[in-house]
């Protein structure tokens, strides 16, 4: 049968699919829309499949923190190209998956992607729909739903990088500043932890196997590398922990004696760092 340009259109309505993929379809299905829409989505799930090992390294993050400042969500969403980061599509589904984990307040990935959108769709299946269109790998690379008395959030200049800070103990103090300063310093000093005993235990035992090879290296006798490495351990403490941490901005004060100031009981109980293509 004729597939007409208002067909094409009208598809092209419908779907959000370029001209040339929406006659093509047309033609398949023979000029039955249903089948035609459905011939789009699996030509979406075709180039997913195709750049499924493709590496995603720009996209955006997005956060919503609720009135009452007690729940924060991030959700990072990537792209493999400068470019698609900054198309309205791409920046418009990324908005309505954020919406969709508030409205939903989905407590993981997976719970994220298997929620039904308006249309029908699943989160993940609108994905993979727009990955048909752009024509490229799209991922969402980083969910993180958290509550709290209180949680503070910073989103980095490029967009590709975000934070969330919970407290508790706020007594009903406003923490945006202070919470604002302890994210910009989980955003620049990339803590691993949030005190020595959160660490992992293969991350100091990994560290502790470098700290004798050092001094190893520096030729120390066997029976001080113990003690050398236990010493290199409560320097990466310090570094790598953010209540050890020097405060950027004063390093006269540590993270701990910043959280201290602002409250007696005000306590920092997690906090979560996402960060596109790095």
């Amino acid at each position: 049968m004729a597939i007409t340009a208002q067909d094409v259109n009208k598809l092209r309505q419908l779907t959000g699919a370029g001209m040339m993929d929406c006659k093509k379809a047309l033609t398949e299905a023979e000029g039955d829309f249903d089948k035609a829409i459905e011939i789009l989505r699996k030509q979406g799930q075709k180039v997913a499949a195709k750049r499924a090992d493709n590496a995603v390294s720009e996209g955006l993050v997005l956060i919503n923190i609720s009135d009452d400042k007690r729940r924060g969500i991030l959700v990072a969403f990537a792209c493999e190209t400068e470019p698609v980061a900054k198309v309205a599509e791409f920046r418009d589904l990324g908005q309505l998956i954020l919406d969709t984990a508030v409205a939903g307040n989905h407590s993981s990935l997976e719970s994220l992607n298997a929620a039904q959108l308006a249309d029908g769709q699943t989160v993940a299946e609108k994905v993979i729909e727009l990955t048909g269109k752009i024509g490229e790998k799209l991922e969402i690379v980083g969910y993180e739903n958290i509550e709290a008395d209180q949680v503070v959030s910073y989103i980095h200049s490029n967009g590709k990088l975000g934070v969330l800070v919970a407290f508790e103990g706020t007594e009903g103090a406003d923490l945006s500043e202070v919470g604002k300063d302890i994210a910009m310093q989980i955003a620049a000093m990339r803590p691993v932890a949030l005190d020595k005993d959160d660490v992992d235990a293969a991350i100091i035992e990994r560290e502790i196997e470098i700290g004798k090879e050092q001094a190893r290296a520096e030729g120390k006798p066997e029976a001080m590398l113990e003690r050398i490495a236990q010493g290199k351990l409560q320097k990466f403490y310090k570094e790598n922990t953010l209540l050890n941490q020097e405060f950027v901005k004063d390093s006269s004060l540590t993270i701990r004696q910043l959280v201290e100031r602002a409250g007696k009981s005000v306590k920092i109980t997690t906090f979560k760092r996402v960060s596109i293509g790095s």
